[in-house]
Parts: C-alpha cells; sequence; structure tokens
C-alpha cells in the first residue's frame, strides 16, 4: 500500500502544483492541502497504535480521495474536485481530534503550518466552496 500511496501522493501534488501555476483560486491555501492530508489520512490508517473500529473513517476518507466520481470529481473538474475531499479528510480529522489524543494525529503531520487551525478553517468555509446543501449530504454519508 506504501508504494500506492506515495504515487497517489505525487500525482495530487502534481496535479495541483500545474492547475496553481495556471490559474489564480480563491481556495489555493486549501486546494494545496490536499496531498498533506491524504498522506495524514495514509499514515494514521497505518498506525498500530490506533483502534482498528478508529481506523475505519481514515480510510473511507482515502476511499474518498481515490474515488474518480465523487461529489466534485476530479476526472471532469480537475484539481478543484478535490476541495470536497479536502472537506471530508478535515470532517474526519476534527471528528478523531475532539474523540480521542492529538499525540498521533500531529506526530504523522507532515504538511506546513498548524492543523488544527487548517482543519478549522476548512469546516468554517466549507458552507461557501460547497454550498451547504451538498456538504450537509457530504457529512451524512461520511457519519454513516
Amino acid at each position: 500500500m506504501e508504494e500506492k500511496y506515495d504515487d497517489f501522493y505525487k500525482k495530487i501534488r502534481k496535479q495541483i502544483s500545474g492547475f496553481l501555476g495556471k490559474k489564480k483560486f480563491k481556495y489555493a491555501e486549501i486546494l494545496l492541502l490536499a496531498p498533506d492530508f491524504f498522506h495524514l489520512l495514509v499514515k494514521l490508517s497505518m498506525d498500530k497504535r490506533i483502534p482498528s473500529d478508529k481506523k475505519l473513517k481514515f480510510v473511507v476518507g482515502i476511499a474518498y480521495f481515490i474515488m474518480p466520481f465523487d461529489f466534485f470529481p476530479e476526472a471532469i473538474l480537475g484539481p478543484i474536485g478535490y476541495m470536497d475531499d479536502i472537506a471530508v479528510a478535515a470532517y474526519i480529522l476534527n471528528d478523531y481530534i475532539n474523540n480521542n489524543s492529538p499525540d498521533i494525529v500531529y506526530e504523522h503531520w507532515a504538511g506546513e503550518g498548524d492543523l488544527l487551525a487548517s482543519i478549522q478553517n476548512i469546516l468554517t468555509i466549507a458552507d461557501n466552496f460547497l454550498g451547504k446543501g451538498l456538504w450537509d449530504r457530504i457529512k451524512k454519508k461520511v457519519q454513516s
């Protein structure tokens, strides 16, 4: 899984960097978090200290990133399609941090900046970039 994850991580980073090099995007700083959030979900899903039942949502988040067709499909929208993936990852990570010790999460965070601030920022503005109705539907799917 490690090699497959590494390839997908590099693919996301390349797509987003290329896209942002050509276009100005209002949520560029959030879009740049996609590879880091994917990386974090993978690391947490493989951490032996986290019980299997808690890992399930991390796996859901990874699957959501990888699915070619979700609410904002990357296959059609390009890198902008990662916006819903990022919101799902933030939602899952926020839930884990609020209900467990955040130390393991911080240990695996390879991104720049404060993880908690990034999560809160994404969750605060998710309604704006996804639309309230869509964001509510996505959260219900993740909670199931």
